[in-house]
């Protein structure tokens, strides 16, 4: 199940209800103390409650209660649940999905007493007729009785099946009018129902700033201890047929025992019920970092356990990469930028940047450093602060909001910059700067394009701070140079906007590539480096093919997953999305100086290159 949103009430500050959207990777920003780590915590608490626990303080001060309300919304979620041996159903089969056709579960906590008691529902669209409003709180026999008192017809009905059961009142009843209600979950023969969506949650994984320094500290312990959670979320099906067999091996010989009981003593037998009291506990594996000198890592200063806590993630992308059957992650961050040399916090960034870029895993972050703040997506970002009545508010993707956000954090514009650099996206701006450093190998009077003198202006999505250049840019007076995608062969997209800057008649410069874009000008064999071993595969295109979308079909291929035709379209975007990503961060800088004369032996790159250097000059 992928999350979609979490939505707090009366938790800490969030006294209304708030809800705060959640994408591949989503950025959680504001000034201190405004409610941007309760929102990873709440999530740890709805997940886990292991690194973050409930206490009787955190219910909201202003609130009219004690009970703190934490849901969570999903998409893609299972499409059938098997509730009982006879029969399936699905959570839209028993109105279990909210007014947009998603699942949202809802967890209470009532915080009177010393320890909070959790309930859990589901807030969905449901009949809110007497007669069918319970039903999925109903044992069999209990649907039997009701049927009965309804009228149903149970001709051909396996009175057996709940499933079956409930449908035939339905359909006996009549719908008739939904309202939102909230369905429990936790409780009676709605239980099977909560097991099995337990089973599809994504496993959570929380790394706090702050932490107390002990021998077992968090920091270090929580990047192992999730990769023992995954690892046994992947065997989950194995797990429950080993527990299914000695369940069956054991209540054989417990009925053997009591078989035997009753040739001696009847009645004693009869009282006599074998049970298993709880479920097994998988979770005894334990794994930890040491030191050669046995020295604890915590002992050796909180940047050594964030650099190991960097390169955890790192190797995550790569593995996450080879595995494309593995379980969803969701990884929340708090602050990583904190204890970190800036050269690591970029580093760190760009790899959770790649990490989302995987199908099964989110990745969440606060940050209120605008070096960091700099780096994201602006389509990331959540700006979270309180408005005159001291309410929390959370906003995004406006430019009024971005503008706040800029404001708040301090994020200014590079005003050293001389020339820029306007493109359509991110991912071209990646192209460049990889193709620059490889043509300045052999080129020394080039400029490198991270140089404080370039300014890149992605005229689509961006970062915040190409965000924030592009509104210092409009009133500067720099010196431009455009570089934009042909796309269409015939009737290029900006081919009027380029026409217009060239006939400006000043240093403005503009140019169209000669092929359809700039994954065009990758070489075949850097494309097949960049996804070995994992993938073999082979890759051919033209100076017209759609480039990202081929060599996403071709590893869809290879990983043997369903055929490529029966995705939606929407998965289809979202596959070849994933690979222009990895095209222009990785192909790109696998590129040699031959590879470059081999796919672009007429200079072009060279020449939009040697005009930035002439205009820096």
């Amino acid at each position: 199940m992928k999350l979609a949103s979490v939505s707090l009430h009366n938790f800490r500050s969030y006294r209304d209800r708030v809800t705060v959207k959640i994408d591949d990777f989503t950025t959680v920003m504001g000034r201190n103390d405004v409610g941007k780590s309760t929102v990873l915590e709440a999530l740890e608490i709805f997940f886990n409650q292991q690194v973050v626990k409930l206490d009787q303080a955190d219910p909201c001060v202003h609130g009219a209660d004690k009970v703190v309300e934490i849901s969570c919304t999903f998409d893609e979620f299972p499409n059938a649940l098997t509730l009982d041996e006879q029969s399936q159903t699905s959570l839209e089969a028993e109105y279990l999905l909210n007014c947009e056709g998603l699942l949202e579960i809802v967890k209470r906590f009532d915080c009177k007493g010393a320890k909070p008691k959790e309930e859990v529902f589901a807030r969905a669209l449901h009949p809110s007729a007497a007669e069918l409003a319970d039903l999925l709180q109903l044992k069999n026999t209990a649907l039997k009785e009701r049927a009965a008192s309804v009228g149903a017809d149970l001709t051909g009905v396996d009175k057996r099946s709940n499933v079956a059961l409930r449908a035939a009142i339905r359909d006996r009843v009549g719908v008739g009018d939904l309202e939102i209600r909230l369905v429990p979950l936790a409780e009676d023969e709605a239980k099977k129902v909560w097991v099995q969506l337990q089973r599809e949650l994504p496993t959570f994984a929380l790394f706090q700033a702050d932490r107390a320094s002990t021998d077992d500290d968090r920091e270090v312990a929580d990047p192992m201890k999730i990769a023992v959670a995954a690892a046994m979320k992947e065997i989950e099906a194995e797990l429950e047929q080993i527990k299914l067999k000695v369940q069956t091996s054991v209540m054989d010989v417990a009925q053997r025992t009591l078989a035997k009981l009753r040739e001696m003593d009847p009645l004693l037998a009869q009282q006599l019920t074998p049970t298993f009291k709880a479920e097994p506990k998988w979770d005894s594996f334990k794994l930890s970092l040491t030191g050669d000198d046995q020295i604890p890592i915590n002992k050796r200063g909180s940047g050594v356990r964030r650099l190991i806590l960097l390169n955890f993630f790192r190797a995550e992308v790569e593995r996450r990469r080879a595995e494309s059957s593995t379980r969803r992650v969701i990884y929340a961050i708090e602050e990583p930028e904190s204890s970190q040399h800036p050269n690591n916090q970029i580093m760190l960034v760009r790899a959770l940047l790649a990490l989302a870029e995987d199908p099964n895993t989110q990745v969440l972050m606060t940050t209120h450093v605008p070096a960091i703040a700099s780096l994201l997506p602006t389509s990331s970002i959540r700006f979270i602060s309180r408005n005159d009545d001291g309410h929390t508010q959370v906003e995004e993707g406006t430019d009024a909001v971005l503008e706040k956000v800029a404001d708040s954090l301090g994020v200014l514009p590079d005003k050293r910059a001389k020339v820029a650099i306007f493109v359509e996206g991110p991912h071209d701006v990646t192209f460049l700067t990889n193709v620059a450093r490889i043509y300045r190998s052999a080129h020394a009077d080039l400029v490198d394009l991270e140089d404080h003198r370039i300014a890149f202006v992605p005229t689509g999505g961006s970062t915040l701070k190409q965000w924030v250049d592009r509104r210092y840019l409009a009133h500067a007076g720099m010196v431009e140079v455009h570089i934009y995608d042909r796309d269409d062969q015939v009737n290029p997209k900006y081919a009027d906007a380029v026409q217009k800057v060239n006939a400006r008649g000043g240093a403005d410069i503009a140019f169209l590539t000669t092929k359809r874009e700039m994954e065009n000008y990758l070489h075949p064999d850097c494309i097949v480096a960049e996804y070995q071993p994992d993938y073999n595969i082979e890759v051919t295109f033209t100076d017209w093919c759609d480039v990202p979308a081929i060599v996403a079909e071709t590893v869809h291929t290879a990983s043997g997953a369903t055929d490529w035709a029966g995705l939606s379209v929407e998965k289809q975007g979202k596959k070849s999305s994933r690979a222009k990503s990895r095209l222009n961060n990785g192909a790109s800088a696998r590129m040699s100086i031959a590879h470059l004369g081999q796919t672009d032996p007429g200079g072009e790159i060279l020449g939009w290159l040697q005009a930035v250097r002439d205009r820096v000059a």
